[in-house]
């Protein structure tokens, strides 16, 4: 184990004007990502209108982008340190354009499914790059701090305007028009990128272990499927022979990691208390958040009978004050402490679910709007402060595997909320919901018995006093769902709160070990960070010493000299020019 001590804080490189020019352009993938989850979550109604989708594929559509992200990040953040961080960005954003072209001209719910596929893949290129692209060109401790917040705040951002913007949108032109969005984005990056950004790579990464990415997929996705085939009432013995492969691919998987030298995924950052403490707080709220919002959105428009520009109207106020809140985060925690801010966050995001339990079909906006706001405001900050805690524990040549386990474990809760949450809903929702007898039978009645959408979309080719009758029943039942999520909510943020109170208190004073490193004076251009070699002079090997600085305990591990590159060299370890 490496005992060198770490540079103290004030001594550490700090970010010039390119850097946070630099900020403003990795802003832009993660405004995009976001806006893109809630302008869907507003085109849902009208996507479910023009393709009729049944209730499995309405929750594939959802999710199908946040867990195909949530499978790919851990192995394109491993690839970013291979090829390049900014490379791999510039990649993704194009694909990620051209597959929001497809998804925008999607002709059935088949084609949207797969296109939402193929944008889930693009997107998991461009996480793990922006935010490791931050924890290199920002060392010094308070300016990450900083970044990361802004950095998160715009996350937000997107998921502010998304709604207004895909209001504005869906008030005059198709459904798919919401995917189109995109495309200026991913140009202006594609252009701004080179111009602002610099280069980064491991120097001692080693070869990408396809095995194992082939492993984390059969992990994930076989879970995934089971689980959402158990919640829509599929075969029992199917799901939990799903399940269980999926378990026996993930310990597969964790051993296969602990044996590499070069692992897809460095179990050894779990050793810190901090950083997993992080990481599953981080997925909770994510969880519940995610469902939280699909649920609602459709609550605004369907049950309280917004138009799509009210809904998204009415969803700014939360996102607003959320964002506000995570501002001022960094000078918070500064006070009272990393731990204090994330586990009080959760008891007022428990606070606001309670209001939501309270709910009811005549309820209307504002006390839907009232609890969303109490959540958001109580996860956002956390999320922040957890971004932080995670990615500034890994050393820079692991800031792309760090920083996909961070938004693996937001992105997959995300999707997981959607699933989960949304299936339990729509149990609910099928078990409370009463067909009419005029449409008791037939692909119309199955439509209407499975999902709002549905039965909205039936009501309107039906008479009058039968659509209010079938919508009434539809509405009650769907707000039950919100109701009994809810409740769970209000417990699982009580706990996990205090439990955040507990294991976090250590992240307040924990600093990067040594393995973090600094890069040499020489090693730097004027005002550029990408001159910085990301193996420093007396670190240990990386394939010896995690983040935590503890040695991996694989014998087949030999030690080797990183070799280091003189200050201007082009040598592809040190800065692409």
């Amino acid at each position: 184990m490496n005992t060198t001590p770490s540079p103290p804080p004030n001594t550490r490189p700090r970010a010039t004007r390119r850097e946070w020019l630099g900020l403003g352009v990795l802003a832009l993938p993660t405004l995009l990502l976001s806006l893109d989850m809630s302008v869907l979550y507003l085109a849902l109604p009208h996507m479910a209108a023009d393709l009729r989708p049944t209730g499995a594929q309405t929750l594939w559509i959802m999710d199908v982008y946040g867990f195909m992200l949530a499978g790919f990040l851990i192995t394109m953040g491993t690839l970013g340190d291979r090829i390049g961080r900014r490379r791999l960005l510039m990649i993704g954003a194009a694909a990620f354009g051209l597959a929001s072209v497809a998804a925008a001209y999607s002709t059935s719910a088949e084609m949207l499914i797969a296109t939402r596929t193929l944008m889930g893949l693009a997107g998991a290129t461009l996480m793990p790059s922006t935010l490791a692209l931050i924890s290199n060109m920002f060392r010094d401790p308070t300016q990450r701090a900083v970044a990361i917040s802004l950095w998160t705040s715009c996350f937000m951002g997107g998921t502010a305007i998304g709604p207004l913007v895909g209001g504005l949108f869906l008030q005059w032109f198709w459904w798919g028009a919401v995917f189109l969005l995109g495309v200026p984005v991913m140009l202006l990056l594609l252009v701004c990128a080179p111009l602002l950004l610099p280069e980064y790579r491991d120097p001692d990464a080693g070869r990408l272990d396809l095995f194992s990415v082939a492993l984390s997929l059969a992990a994930i996705l076989p879970v995934v499927y089971g689980l959402k085939t158990a919640a829509e009432g599929g075969s029992g013995t199917a799901s939990l022979a799903a399940i269980a492969i999926g378990a026996a691919m993930g310990t597969w998987f964790v051993r296969r990691q602990l044996r590499l030298r070069h692992p897809l995924l460095d179990l050894t950052l779990f050793r810190s208390r901090p950083f997993s403490a992080a990481l599953g707080v981080m997925l909770v709220g994510a969880v519940a958040m995610g469902g939280m919002n699909f649920l609602l959105v459709q609550y605004l428009q369907l049950v309280a009978g917004n138009s799509p520009l009210a809904a998204g109207a009415w969803m700014l106020p939360p996102i607003l004050v959320m964002i506000a809140a995570t501002l001022c985060c960094a000078s918070l925690a500064r006070k009272v402490g990393r731990a204090t801010v994330i586990g009080g966050g959760m008891f007022v995001t428990g606070a606001g679910f309670l209001v939501l339990v309270f709910v009811s079909a005549d309820s209307g906006t504002v006390p839907v709007v009232l609890g969303l706001l109490l959540a958001s405001v109580g996860l956002g900050p956390g999320s922040a402060l957890i971004t932080d805690i995670v990615v500034g524990s890994a050393p820079p040549e692991k800031a792309g595997s760090a920083a996909a386990m961070s938004e693996t474990s937001g992105e997959f809760g995300i999707a997981a909320g959607v699933a989960l949450l949304g299936s339990l809903a729509a149990v609910v929702y099928r078990t409370r919901v009463e067909v009419p007898g005029e449409v008791s039978v037939g692909a119309a009645a199955e439509t209407a018995g499975q999902t709002l959408p549905g039965a909205a979309s039936v009501a309107d080719d039906l008479p009058p006093a039968v659509a209010a009758e079938l919508l009434t029943s539809a509405q009650e039942a769907f707000t039950m769902g919100i109701n009994v999520i809810a409740v769970g909510g209000v417990i699982v943020m009580v706990v996990f709160g205090s439990l955040a109170l507990w294991l976090l208190r250590g992240a307040d004073t924990a600093q990067p070990t040594e393995a973090q490193g600094e890069p040499e004076p020489a090693a730097r251009e004027m005002g550029d960070p990408g001159a910085a070699d990301l193996t420093p002079v007396g670190a240990a090997p990386p394939a010896q010493t995690g983040a935590t600085g503890f040695a991996r305990t694989d014998e087949s591990v030999s030690p080797s000299e990183p070799v280091r590159p003189q200050a201007g060299s082009d040598d592809t370890t040190g800065r692409t020019r």
